[in-house]
């Protein structure tokens, strides 16, 4: 790469992980940029991929205030993003991408109509459940399972990931919405974390990008988490379905 495309990937790092710590779609401005000079889309992909996990690290420790008290719930959350995450790897490195990929802006409509109606969803939720019953501290069941399919969509491809957990979350775990950002980081993290670790031991990987985005991105996570921390939840909502509808868009339309 050029200077020039250097300090592009580099600046398009700061931006994805500032996104990622806030919302999640960070992948839909690094990716292209890697695919616009010159890297295989799955080589763009996994290149992607491993750079952004010392972003995810950043915007983790940069919520860690938001984590405390959590521990139970990121240990069962966690587990099913683990085991979605390898899932979604061994996909991507063994399956037609076009196949997955057609289910992506899907996937990512249903997350943002999720955010849209969390707050009446998870009072019926409540109300079907019960005032006197508290609801169980990792979601239940289903959310498990949905947070594990989440995982295996992360580990394929991961653009607006977070939206899909941050409304998921929303829906099955009464908790402020913050809170809710914080663990959807952990479980973004977790899975980036893994697919990075099959990706650098099995597919080809352009370690110059890799560097770029990984700087960039610590920088951004930190700035996101600054400036995702101070937003009250409707402007956290808003702020997810803008970034979220953009992302669809740009599925589909490249």
């Amino acid at each position: 790469m050029t200077w020039f495309e250097q300090l592009a990937v580099f600046a398009a790092g700061i931006a994805a992980g500032g996104i990622n710590t806030i919302v999640g779609s960070g992948t839909l401005i690094t990716f292209p940029a890697l695919l616009a000079f010159g890297l295989p889309p799955v080589t763009a992909n996994v290149s992607n991929t491993i750079g952004l996990v010392p972003g995810s690290v950043s915007g983790v420790i940069g919520y860690r205030r938001e984590l405390v008290g959590q521990r139970e719930r990121l240990l069962k959350l966690g587990t099913a993003s683990l085991l979605g995450g390898i899932t979604g790897a061994v996909l991507l490195l063994t399956t037609p991408e076009a196949a997955f990929k057609a289910v992506v802006p899907v996937l990512i409509i249903a997350a943002l109509i999720l955010v849209i109606v969390q707050p009446r969803l998870a009072a019926w939720v409540k109300r079907r459940r019960g005032e006197d019953t508290p609801p169980p501290a990792h979601g239940g069941p289903i959310l498990l399972v949905a947070v594990f399919g989440t995982g295996i969509y992360g580990g394929y491809f991961g653009a607006a990931q977070g939206v899909l957990l941050v409304g998921l979350l929303g829906v099955f775990v009464h908790e402020d919405i913050q809170r809710l950002n914080a663990v959807k980081n952990v479980l973004a993290l977790i899975v980036n974390a893994v697919s990075a670790v099959i990706f650098i031991v099995i597919a080809e990987v352009n370690w110059q990008a890799v560097a770029l985005i990984a700087v960039g991105s610590i920088i951004g996570g930190q700035l996101g988490a600054s400036v995702g921390r101070k937003l009250p939840p409707n402007a956290l909502r808003a702020v997810i379905v803008v970034v979220g509808s953009i992302a669809v868009i740009r599925l589909l339309t490249t």
